[in-house]
C-alpha cells in the first residue's frame, strides 16, 4: 500500500510593523510608538486575502506548525477557504491583547479605537509588505466591520469584500448587552478583580453568541448541587468559557474592543467595491433586518446570502459547508455579485 504523501509545511512569514510617526485616531488624539503584529501564510506567488475575525481573533488565522489558527477549521488547505490558492494575511487588532499596541493590564486611559483605525493599520501593513491590492478582505463579526471601513475609504486597494455577521452600525440591543459586559469589567477592576469581571462578562457574552435553540438542545438538563447550591448545566458551560477567556485576555483590551464595536459607523453609500454579505437568521447580535438594510444601501454590486444555523452569531466559526459554498461563489472571477 502506498503511503499518503505528507503535506509540505505551510510557508509562514510574520513580523511586527513599527510605525515611525504617531497614528492619528478616528475619534481624535493619537497613539505613539504603534506596533502592528501581522502574519502572512501561503504561497508567496498567490494573491492575498486578509482574514479578520471577532475581537478575540488575531494574526494566527491558519493552522501552522507553530500554532492553531483561530479560523483553522474554515481556512486552510482543502478547507472552506482553500489557503492553497491564496496567501492569508492576519493582524492583531489595535487595542487588543495580542502583539499590536493595546492597553496594559490595569491601564484605564487607553484611547477609544474605531473600526476605521483598524482599517488604517491594515492599510499600513499591506503597504509595508508591498502588496499592491488585496484580492479580498474576508471579515466576520468585528472583522466584518473593519472590512466595511476599509472598503469605504480605500476601494482601490481591495478587489472585493466578504462580510459575515456585521453591518454598517451596531444594533441597539447588541449595544445594550455589551454595555453591561463592559460595566461588569470596569466595576470589578475598581476592586482589582478585573479578571473576575472579564470572566463574568465573557460568560454573559457567550449567551448572546449562540441561539436559544442550541441551548435548548444542549443544556435543558436538571440542576445539580455544587458547593451546597444548585448550578445549572448552562451556567456551568458559560462560566467555564469565561474562565478560559479570562486566562488568555486582558480585561482593559476587552473593554476597548467591545466599545469599538459599538462605536462602529460607516456610510454604505460610499461602499462601491463588490460586496458579499452573509447573514445568519438566528444571529442575536446582528439581526437579519440590519443585513438586509445594508444590502439595500451599498452603492456597488452586492449579494446577500442568508444562512440558518444553531450557532447563531458564531456560525462563522462552525458552518464549514455553508461557508465553503459562499467563498466559492464570492471569490470566483467576478464574484457572482449582481
Amino acid at each position: 500500500m502506498n503511503a499518503v504523501p505528507e503535506r509540505p509545511p505551510v510557508a509562514v512569514h510574520e513580523g511586527v510593523l513599527e510605525l515611525q510617526q504617531p497614528l492619528s485616531l478616528h475619534f481624535g488624539g493619537e497613539l505613539r510608538d504603534v506596533r502592528v503584529a501581522w502574519r502572512l501564510v501561503g504561497n508567496p506567488a498567490a494573491p492575498v486575502i486578509a482574514a479578520l475575525g471577532g475581537i478575540s481573533a488575531g494574526r494566527a488565522v491558519v493552522d501552522t506548525e507553530k500554532d492553531q489558527g483561530w479560523w483553522g477549521g474554515i481556512i486552510g488547505p482543502d478547507r472552506a477557504l482553500d489557503s492553497s490558492n491564496y496567501r492569508i494575511l492576519g493582524i492583531d487588532f489595535l487595542g487588543g491583547s495580542g502583539g499590536s499596541t493595546g492597553p496594559r493590564a490595569g491601564q484605564n486611559d487607553f484611547p477609544s479605537i474605531a473600526s476605521q483605525d483598524q482599517a488604517e493599520i491594515l492599510r499600513r501593513v499591506i503597504e509595508h509588505l508591498q502588496i499592491e491590492r488585496l484580492e479580498a478582505i474576508v471579515g466576520a463579526s468585528y472583522g466584518g466591520m473593519v472590512a466595511l471601513a476599509f472598503a469605504e475609504r480605500w476601494p482601490d486597494l481591495v478587489t472585493r469584500i466578504v462580510v459575515i455577521s456585521a453591518a454598517h452600525r451596531p444594533h441597539p440591543m447588541a449595544t445594550a448587552w455589551r454595555s453591561v459586559q463592559r460595566a461588569v469589567v470596569r466595576f470589578a477592576a475598581q476592586s482589582e478583580q478585573g479578571a473576575e469581571g472579564l470572566r463574568l462578562a465573557r460568560a454573559l457574552a457567550m449567551a448572546t453568541y449562540r441561539s436559544p435553540a442550541e441551548f435548548e438542545q444542549r443544556f435543558a438538563g436538571p440542576a445539580t448541587r455544587v458547593d451546597g447550591r444548585f448550578q445549572f448545566p448552562v451556567e456551568s458551560y458559560l462560566l467555564a468559557r469565561g474562565d478560559a477567556y479570562a486566562a488568555a485576555y486582558i480585561p482593559e483590551a476587552f473593554v476597548c474592543l467591545s466599545e469599538s464595536i459599538d462605536l462602529h459607523q460607516v456610510d454604505p453609500a460610499k461602499i462601491r467595491v463588490p460586496t458579499w454579505l452573509v447573514a445568519v437568521v438566528e444571529d442575536q447580535l446582528v439581526p437579519l433586518s440590519d443585513m438586509r438594510m445594508l444590502r439595500q444601501s451599498v452603492s456597488g454590486p452586492v449579494q446577500l446570502a442568508e444562512l440558518s444555523s444553531l450557532y447563531g452569531h458564531d456560525a462563522f466559526l462552525k458552518e464549514t459547508q455553508a461557508l465553503r459554498e459562499v467563498f466559492a461563489r464570492a471569490l470566483s472571477p467576478g464574484g457572482d455579485v449582481k
